[in-house]
């Protein structure tokens, strides 16, 4: 069996509080949207079970929602680019949310071709 050539795509992802206030929801659709519209599509993983250890060291239980989309680009020839525009992510998100934290991630993901 002949094996198929893989190519290192960018995957990111953030996790966003599961909360109904309209705010949590709103960025919601905004982030499936522009996902959508950049990358050509996304994924939602709803109603995860999280964890984070707050400021003043306690673990807080924290349901979140998983959004990711696999970017069809280079991994490692446009990490760059992809790190300016998770900080971007990130900071719209904060501006969006009252919240301590919100994680936003990228890692090679291997498609084959």
């Amino acid at each position: 069996m002949n094996s198929l050539p893989l190519s290192a795509r960018a995957r990111i992802e953030i996790y966003l509080p599961d909360q109904t206030v309209q705010a949590y929801q709103d960025l919601l659709r905004t982030v499936v949207d522009e996902f959508t519209l950049t990358f050509g599509g996304c994924s939602v993983i709803r109603g995860l079970d999280g964890y984070y250890l707050s400021r003043f060291g306690q673990t807080i239980p924290d349901r979140v929602n998983l959004v990711y989309s696999d970017a069809d680009f280079d991994f490692q020839e446009n990490a760059d680019a992809i790190a300016v525009y998770m900080d971007r992510l990130r900071e719209g998100a904060f501006a969006a949310l009252n919240e301590e934290a919100v994680l936003v991630a990228f890692w090679p993901v291997y498609h084959s071709s």
